[in-house]
Protein backbone atom coordinates (compact mmCIF):
# COMPACT_ATOMS: atom_id res chain seq x y z
CA UNK A 1 0.00 0.00 0.00
CA UNK A 2 1.65 3.64 -0.82
CA UNK A 3 2.07 6.11 1.79
CA UNK A 4 -0.75 8.61 0.09
CA UNK A 5 -3.27 5.33 0.26
CA UNK A 6 -2.08 4.79 3.77
CA UNK A 7 -2.61 8.52 4.43
CA UNK A 8 -6.39 7.82 3.07
CA UNK A 9 -7.30 5.21 4.98
CA UNK A 10 -6.41 6.79 8.44
CA UNK A 11 -7.84 9.88 7.56
CA UNK A 12 -10.41 7.94 6.05
CA UNK A 13 -10.40 9.27 2.29
CA UNK A 14 -11.27 7.83 -0.66
CA UNK A 15 -7.66 8.41 -2.38
CA UNK A 16 -8.25 8.12 -6.22
CA UNK A 17 -5.30 8.05 -8.00
CA UNK A 18 -3.75 11.39 -8.21
CA UNK A 19 -0.18 11.37 -9.78
CA UNK A 20 1.51 13.57 -7.02
CA UNK A 21 3.57 11.96 -3.84
CA UNK A 22 1.75 11.90 -0.19
CA UNK A 23 4.84 14.58 0.36
CA UNK A 24 3.17 16.88 -2.34
CA UNK A 25 -0.41 16.55 -1.78
CA UNK A 26 -1.61 19.25 1.52
CA UNK A 27 -5.25 18.01 1.95
CA UNK A 28 -7.85 15.62 -0.72
CA UNK A 29 -11.74 15.98 -0.32
CA UNK A 30 -13.14 13.14 0.07
CA UNK A 31 -15.82 11.93 -2.91
CA UNK A 32 -17.21 9.11 -0.70
CA UNK A 33 -18.35 11.00 1.91
CA UNK A 34 -21.57 12.77 -0.14
CA UNK A 35 -22.23 14.83 3.47
CA UNK A 36 -19.19 17.25 2.69
CA UNK A 37 -20.90 18.92 -0.41
CA UNK A 38 -23.77 21.06 -1.49
CA UNK A 39 -25.07 22.09 -4.12
CA UNK A 40 -25.97 25.49 -5.11
CA UNK A 41 -27.74 26.93 -8.45
CA UNK A 42 -28.58 30.67 -9.32
CA UNK A 43 -32.34 29.71 -8.00
CA UNK A 44 -30.92 30.88 -4.59
CA UNK A 45 -31.18 34.21 -6.31
CA UNK A 46 -34.12 34.08 -8.78
CA UNK A 47 -32.25 32.67 -11.70
CA UNK A 48 -33.39 29.77 -13.52
CA UNK A 49 -30.51 27.43 -14.32
CA UNK A 50 -31.16 23.68 -13.54
CA UNK A 51 -29.11 20.83 -12.34
CA UNK A 52 -27.59 18.39 -10.34
CA UNK A 53 -24.46 17.02 -8.23
CA UNK A 54 -24.90 13.14 -8.23
CA UNK A 55 -22.30 10.52 -6.75
CA UNK A 56 -21.36 7.78 -9.12
CA UNK A 57 -19.06 4.94 -9.15
CA UNK A 58 -16.37 4.37 -12.07
CA UNK A 59 -14.31 2.15 -11.89
CA UNK A 60 -14.77 1.47 -8.33
CA UNK A 61 -13.84 5.18 -7.70
CA UNK A 62 -16.25 7.31 -6.54
CA UNK A 63 -17.11 10.27 -8.52
CA UNK A 64 -19.00 13.29 -8.52
CA UNK A 65 -20.90 14.70 -11.72
CA UNK A 66 -21.65 18.02 -12.07
CA UNK A 67 -24.73 18.11 -14.89
CA UNK A 68 -27.51 20.51 -15.80
CA UNK A 69 -28.02 23.82 -17.81
CA UNK A 70 -26.85 27.07 -16.96
CA UNK A 71 -28.78 30.10 -17.98
CA UNK A 72 -28.10 33.83 -17.57
CA UNK A 73 -31.73 34.96 -17.38
CA UNK A 74 -32.90 36.63 -14.82
CA UNK A 75 -29.11 38.04 -13.68
CA UNK A 76 -27.96 34.18 -12.67
CA UNK A 77 -25.69 31.82 -14.58
CA UNK A 78 -24.36 28.80 -12.46
CA UNK A 79 -24.35 25.32 -10.89
CA UNK A 80 -22.21 24.50 -8.06
CA UNK A 81 -21.32 21.27 -5.68
CA UNK A 82 -19.15 23.01 -3.03
CA UNK A 83 -17.22 21.18 -0.15
CA UNK A 84 -16.29 23.02 3.41
CA UNK A 85 -12.51 22.35 4.18
CA UNK A 86 -12.45 20.17 7.46
CA UNK A 87 -9.22 21.93 8.22
CA UNK A 88 -7.56 24.51 7.05
CA UNK A 89 -4.38 24.12 4.19
CA UNK A 90 -0.88 24.52 5.31
CA UNK A 91 0.91 27.91 4.44
CA UNK A 92 3.21 26.11 1.57
CA UNK A 93 -0.19 24.70 -0.36
CA UNK A 94 0.29 25.75 -4.04
CA UNK A 95 -3.12 25.43 -5.38
CA UNK A 96 -5.44 23.30 -7.06
CA UNK A 97 -5.52 19.65 -8.15
CA UNK A 98 -8.47 17.89 -10.09
CA UNK A 99 -8.81 14.76 -11.98
CA UNK A 100 -11.60 15.39 -14.34
CA UNK A 101 -13.48 14.79 -17.89
CA UNK A 102 -16.03 16.94 -19.46
CA UNK A 103 -17.84 18.16 -22.21
CA UNK A 104 -14.92 20.27 -24.10
CA UNK A 105 -16.07 23.23 -21.85
CA UNK A 106 -14.65 25.73 -19.74
CA UNK A 107 -15.38 25.43 -15.81
CA UNK A 108 -14.15 26.66 -12.46
CA UNK A 109 -12.76 26.52 -9.12
CA UNK A 110 -14.15 28.75 -6.91
CA UNK A 111 -12.70 29.35 -3.43
CA UNK A 112 -14.08 31.00 -0.38
CA UNK A 113 -12.17 32.24 2.73
CA UNK A 114 -12.76 34.06 6.10
CA UNK A 115 -13.15 37.41 3.88
CA UNK A 116 -16.01 36.45 1.65
CA UNK A 117 -18.75 37.07 3.80
CA UNK A 118 -21.13 38.02 0.79
CA UNK A 119 -22.46 35.40 -1.35
CA UNK A 120 -21.13 37.32 -4.38
CA UNK A 121 -17.76 37.22 -3.12
CA UNK A 122 -14.97 34.16 -4.14
CA UNK A 123 -12.06 33.30 -5.77
CA UNK A 124 -12.23 32.20 -9.20
CA UNK A 125 -10.21 29.98 -11.79
CA UNK A 126 -11.38 28.46 -14.93
CA UNK A 127 -9.94 24.91 -16.50
CA UNK A 128 -11.25 23.00 -19.58
CA UNK A 129 -12.38 19.95 -19.20
CA UNK A 130 -12.07 17.42 -22.14
CA UNK A 131 -13.63 13.91 -23.09
CA UNK A 132 -10.71 12.24 -21.52
CA UNK A 133 -9.79 11.60 -17.82
CA UNK A 134 -7.24 14.21 -17.38
CA UNK A 135 -5.19 15.80 -14.57
CA UNK A 136 -5.88 19.86 -14.15
CA UNK A 137 -3.32 21.81 -11.59
CA UNK A 138 -4.14 25.90 -10.95
CA UNK A 139 -1.77 27.87 -9.00
CA UNK A 140 -2.96 29.32 -6.52
CA UNK A 141 -1.36 32.69 -9.00
CA UNK A 142 -4.26 31.66 -11.02
CA UNK A 143 -7.32 32.73 -9.08
CA UNK A 144 -8.56 36.64 -9.08
CA UNK A 145 -11.03 37.76 -7.03
CA UNK A 146 -14.84 38.26 -7.83
CA UNK A 147 -16.95 40.75 -6.37
CA UNK A 148 -15.57 44.17 -4.78
CA UNK A 149 -13.79 44.72 -1.65
CA UNK A 150 -11.62 41.59 -2.14
CA UNK A 151 -8.17 41.54 -1.91
CA UNK A 152 -5.93 40.41 -5.65
CA UNK A 153 -4.56 37.58 -3.78
CA UNK A 154 -5.44 35.53 -0.25
CA UNK A 155 -3.77 33.88 2.15
CA UNK A 156 -3.95 29.83 1.35
CA UNK A 157 -4.67 29.23 5.00
CA UNK A 158 -8.24 31.12 5.28
CA UNK A 159 -8.95 28.77 2.23
CA UNK A 160 -12.80 27.68 3.84
CA UNK A 161 -14.44 26.23 1.04
CA UNK A 162 -13.64 24.66 -2.67
CA UNK A 163 -16.85 25.11 -5.19
CA UNK A 164 -16.55 23.08 -8.56
CA UNK A 165 -18.53 25.28 -11.03
CA UNK A 166 -20.19 25.54 -14.62
CA UNK A 167 -20.68 29.44 -14.10
CA UNK A 168 -21.16 32.82 -16.29
CA UNK A 169 -22.78 31.38 -19.82
CA UNK A 170 -25.39 29.49 -21.40
CA UNK A 171 -24.35 26.28 -21.86
CA UNK A 172 -24.79 22.78 -21.14
CA UNK A 173 -22.86 21.38 -18.06
CA UNK A 174 -21.59 17.86 -17.80
CA UNK A 175 -18.69 17.40 -15.50
CA UNK A 176 -17.30 14.14 -13.52
CA UNK A 177 -14.53 14.76 -11.00
CA UNK A 178 -13.14 11.75 -9.88
CA UNK A 179 -10.08 13.37 -7.65
CA UNK A 180 -10.19 17.18 -5.81
CA UNK A 181 -7.54 18.17 -3.89
CA UNK A 182 -4.80 20.62 -2.66
CA UNK A 183 -0.80 20.86 -3.74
Amino acid sequence: MTLLKRLGVILGLAVAPLPVTAQDLAMQISLSDQTQWDYFSDQVMGGVSEGRASFEQIDNQPVLRLTGTVSTQNRGGFIQARAELAAALPATAQGVILSLRGNDQTYFIHLRTNRTVLPWQFYQASFQATGAWQEVRIPFSDFSPQGRLLRQSFDVRAVQSLAIAAYGRDHTADLSVRAVGFY
